[in-house]
């Protein structure tokens, strides 16, 4: 597979560092120590079907699904997590205020992640609610078929696709792989030709960013903008931008099934008040 593409953003420069990365965990991680495992691996949860319960209640009706992120650090904002809050606490956290799928940003260098912390997370979610947890969304900025490989050995149930960062064919390509390992996907685009590129591979679950990449400006008209590209049968994602109840009344009403909010919930003090007031309780 071809590498990513360039974006003549902030992206680019992540992507070098990705690319470096990758070569060096080619060699530190081979793919068939990933593959062993994988195979210790439980089963991945199945993330569209968490996505289609729906969670939070809306005040003209109809409900809208909660996918909460436990996210370190930004490039734009910094540091975004307290210093000691603990990983796998705040996925607890999520789960228990009915979080209906769980996003972890793992990229290292920019954003302070680890795919290690995933794990640490599916084992720690796992361990505590043994009748079942959230799907856990691996969020990162993936280009390989390694990098699909890698995302399931550490307990990912699906993964973050940048339509951005991909041509047709290498989305339709890593969209194959993660079914044929079991897991979801969530691909997100920022402009209509983006939004082609996805429903062309074949994507169900479209995220719309509403942060512009060039500016690290956020509007929510972006979803409003694109809502109406998306085909019925797919389930729209609202990201970034989204901090109030308000705000999820307004993408809801723009056609989002999904809410996708890290931010807002890391630096809120509170998590669980903050994820009552989303959900509108």
């Amino acid at each position: 597979m071809t590498g990513p593409r360039s974006t003549g953003t902030y992206l680019d420069r992540i992507i070098a560092d990705k690319r470096e990365e990758l070569e060096r965990l080619r060699r530190e991680r081979p793919l068939e120590e990933l593959r062993e495992r994988m195979r210790a691996e439980p089963s991945a949860l199945d993330f569209e079907g968490a996505l289609r319960g729906g969670s939070t209640g809306l005040p003209q009706g109809g409900r809208v699904a909660v996918i909460a992120e436990v996210k370190r650090a930004s490039p734009s904002k910094g540091r975004l997590m307290p210093e000691g809050m603990d990983p796998v606490h705040l996925a607890s956290d999520y789960t228990l205020s009915g979080a209906n799928a769980i996003s972890v940003v793992t990229e290292e260098k920019h954003f302070q992640g680890s795919i290690g912390m995933l794990h640490d997370i599916r084992v720690g979610l796992d361990g505590e609610f043994s009748h079942g947890r959230p799907p856990l969304l691996r969020k990162d900025f993936l280009f390989d078929s390694y990098h699909v490989e890698e995302a399931r050995a550490f307990g990912a149930d699906a993964i973050l696709l940048i339509a951005a960062l991909l041509d047709g064919e290498q989305l339709y390509d890593l969209l194959a792989e993660a079914e044929a390992l079991g897991m979801g996907t969530l691909v997100e685009v920022h402009d209509e030709d983006e939004m082609a590129k996805a429903v062309n591979a074949g994507a169900t679950v479209i995220g719309v960013n509403n942060r512009d990449l060039r500016t690290f400006q956020e509007d929510l008209g972006t979803t409003e903008r694109l809502a109406k590209f998306v085909p019925e049968h797919c389930l729209l994602v609202a990201e970034s931008g989204i901090r109030t109840a308000a705000d999820v009344a307004r993408v809801a009403a723009a056609g989002a099934d999904v809410i996708l909010v890290g931010e807002a919930l890391v630096t809120a003090g509170d998590v669980v008040a903050k994820m009552k007031e989303l959900h509108g309780r």
